[in-house]
């Protein structure tokens, strides 16, 4: 059985004190007046000696857990999975752990998650909120938490947040439609009332007032919390009873995926019978035959900024700068327009 490496071999090693391997290793060597030198080998030593640290030692003598606590809508959900890929990648390289979890746009389910995290002791909150979850956010905010929303927000609260512009993402994906000659422009999304997607149906909505063309009746809204067949049928029974719409803009890949799948079932080709866009990309519409034009999500952009600022939060605690990033989103041009 491997002896366990302790900070005295760490010290031992480095050829320094005890205490000096204790503040570098608590982040404390800057403020503690320790050379740059001094604490670039002790990490190093940490290193090459494959040293554990108790983690519940350090949380029981410092407060701190070194640990995030992401929650999002649906982690298998292709831009969720990379969202959370993006942030732990840059919550391991400032030595952080990530638990991230999924509410399934269940509220009752969000609050629960808050509440697990919070009795583990996280340092901090990156939260893609549910609809009703603005109270359990206001209480993490009356307590002093670091919190960080990204990918929607609530207009009425005061809170650092990192989203796509999804106003522009929308105008812009349904004037290129426009642009390419396409007048009879469908819209599939969800009945959320989440400010990204009442955004995107306003950006549809606003590009086709312009040209003097918006219809409602060529809105499909979907509860979200359907099943994968009944979307499928739904979207069925609105392109039947729409036959004349000669382009759908879905306001997320999940229902494209559904959306393709209805196309299949009507024997609807694409680009020739309709064309399509989608908000966010996925493995699968580089793929499809014709590939799939999407509304692309800057995401390491997004999570980098979630990351730095939720940081900016947990080390600086008299911080209370709230920052709100609006990112531009990249519209690719692929085959199905």
């Amino acid at each position: 059985m491997k002896k366990k490496i302790t900070i005295k071999d760490i010290a031992k090693t480095a050829n320094v004190s005890v205490t000096t391997v204790s503040f570098v290793l608590n982040d404390k060597g800057e403020k503690m007046r320790i050379s740059e030198e001094v604490i670039k080998k002790v990490l190093k030593v940490a290193e090459d000696l494959k040293f554990k640290p108790n983690i519940i030692a350090s949380s029981l003598r410092t407060g701190k857990t070194r640990s995030i606590g992401l929650i999002v809508e649906d982690i298998s959900n292709q831009f969720f999975s990379e969202l959370a890929k993006v942030i732990e990648r840059e919550a391991i390289q400032l030595n952080y752990r990530v638990f991230y979890c999924s509410t399934g746009g269940d509220d009752a389910r969000a609050v629960e998650l808050v509440n697990s995290l919070l009795q583990a002791n996280v340092d901090g909150f990156i939260i893609t909120p549910t609809e009703k979850l603005k109270t359990t956010i206001d209480r993490l905010l009356e307590l002093q938490l670091p919190v960080v929303l990204i990918d929607r927000y609530f207009e009425e609260q005061d809170i650092s947040h990192v989203v796509l512009d999804n106003y522009e993402g929308a105008y812009k994906a349904t004037h290129y439609l426009l642009e390419k000659g396409y007048k009879k422009i469908a819209f599939i999304t969800n009945s959320s009332k989440l400010i990204q997607m009442q955004l995107r149906k306003k950006g549809y909505i606003d590009a086709l007032t312009a040209a003097g063309l918006f219809d409602d009746s060529k809105i499909l809204d979907l509860d979200y919390s359907l099943s994968e067949n009944d979307r499928i049928e739904m979207i069925s029974v609105f392109l039947k009873a729409t036959a004349e719409i000669d382009a759908v803009l879905f306001g997320a890949n999940y229902l494209l995926i559904a959306g393709l799948q209805s196309f299949m079932k009507l024997n609807i080709k694409i680009p020739t019978d309709k064309a399509v866009i989608s908000f966010d990309d996925h493995d699968s519409f580089r793929l499809h035959s014709p590939s799939i034009t999407v509304l692309a999500q800057p995401i390491e952009e997004m999570a980098k900024k979630a990351v730095k600022l939720l940081m900016i939060q947990m080390n600086d605690e008299s911080n209370h700068i709230i920052v709100k990033e609006k990112e531009l989103g990249s519209l690719i041009i692929r085959e199905s327009v």
